[in-house]
């Protein structure tokens, strides 16, 4: 098939579970199709960045676009100019009279069998008509996110905020889903709450796509499968709101309960872009905030355990399956690992307030053997069922589906 594929960035570098996902899943497409991928860029993007893409796309369309740094005055000042948008500030700061017509003039130019939209947001470039079938490859349900954020603000003023752009997450995305001829979940959980909130907005299926993880690059390191030391390792993309909500949460409210009990207890923050709400933990006892490192697996590696303390959040959390796929026993909130295909006290152990959390964590420390069992039974599920090729071939299926369906109705 021809796929003309938009996102709203380049893939590379592979430091955020969207680029990650989707990256690997072009990679396997790449070998049996022909995709031509449009996305925005920042203009100083190295050059290395730009030639990787031709890895998973034949051809590449970048609009230049920079977005101003969290928290600074341009950032303010861009969100507070979008108070009165009808559009939610997540998508309508993608606005991009280029990038339509960049599409427009690709569907134009050529044939397409079908298009992806990958994430929401480029939806709201695609052109009001379209040519061929078209996708969504949804990551996550973004109405929930902004839900979950809405519902644990504080104050009036926050609560105003955050519940108007809830509802307009809520207005756009059920839109947007009246325009593809499938959706892409990739949980069951995000399946079945698409089909909840927008069952009156939906005109063709919405197929689930597991989460994979690269066995063999996230594989266990001999050396350090028997840690000896009490550093817990969290990793991720750390100017996303819910991972620092996770770890300011992590770090006031669950921390001090393992340290009074295990003082040698340790949190390692590992992730580009740390807010300075989050480089600031970096003064408390016992954390340490590396920002952005070359390969998290030396510090997952190095850990004792792995913790997911998110509380906001949507899709599924590939940051888990990752530290599985390491043998490293995994400690997360409900939120943390929805949408996995894991069991509470066989894969991981889940905890949702501060004092089980705490205790979780306390007793794998203490019960070395328990933690053994726990990362054996990480690696065997991931290594024996979600390796990416196999969770690819779930995703070429469900395309070209789409657009069987779309040509037998014609």
């Amino acid at each position: 098939m021809r796929i003309l594929w938009l996102n709203a960035g380049l893939l590379l570098p592979l430091d955020k579970g969207g680029k990650l996902r989707t990256w690997h899943l072009m990679r396997h497409l790449a070998a049996r199709h022909d995709i031509t991928y449009v996305s925005f860029g920042d203009p100083d993007t190295p050059q290395a960045d730009r030639d990787g893409m031709r890895e998973v796309c034949r051809e590449l369309h970048v609009i230049p676009r920079r977005d101003p740094a969290k928290g600074t005055p341009a950032f303010y000042t861009g969100a507070a100019a979008r108070v009165f948008d009808p559009l939610p500030y997540a998508v309508g700061k993608y606005r991009s009279a280029d990038y339509r017509r960049t599409v427009e003039q690709l569907l134009a130019r050529e044939p397409f069998d079908l298009i992806v939209c990958d994430f929401l947001v480029p939806a709201v470039n695609m052109p009001a008509t379209l040519p061929c079938p078209a996708v969504l490859f949804t990551h996550n349900v973004e109405a929930e996110i902004w839900r979950r954020h809405f519902e644990r603000q504080q104050g009036a003023v926050r609560r105003y905020l955050y519940r108007q752009q809830w509802r307009r997450m809520l207005r756009f995305e059920g839109a947007t889903m009246r325009r593809f001829d499938a959706v892409l979940a990739v949980s069951e959980t995000d399946r079945d709450t698409l089909q909840r909130l927008y069952r009156d907005d939906l005109r063709g299926p919405v197929v689930t796509v597991a989460t994979g993880v690269d066995t063999a690059f996230f594989a266990p390191r001999a050396a350090d499968a028997a840690a000896a030391g009490a550093d817990l390792v969290f990793t991720g993309s750390m100017d996303w709101i819910p991972n620092e909500d996770a770890m300011t949460y992590f770090c006031a409210e669950v921390l001090p309960l393992i340290r009074a009990e295990e003082p040698r207890a340790t949190v390692t923050i590992v992730g580009r872009d740390p807010t300075p709400a989050v480089q600031r933990l970096s003064a408390t006892a016992g954390v340490a905030v590396t920002g952005r490192v070359d390969d998290v697996r030396d510090y997952i590696a190095r850990g004792a355990l792995y913790i997911v303390p998110i509380r906001i959040g949507g899709g599924t959390r590939l940051k888990i399956f990752e530290a599985m796929s390491m043998a490293k026993a995994v400690v997360s909130t409900t939120v943390g690992a929805e949408g996995l295909p894991v069991t509470h006290g066989r894969d991981v152990l889940l905890a949702d307030d501060p004092r089980t959390f705490a205790d979780a964590v306390i007793s794998l420390l203490r019960d070395p053997a328990r933690r053994v069992q726990l990362e054996r039974a990480a690696r065997d599920l991931v290594v024996a069922h979600y390796d990416w090729a196999a969770v690819a071939g779930q995703l070429e299926q469900a395309l070209v589906g789409a657009a069987e369906r779309r040509a037998a109705a014609a």
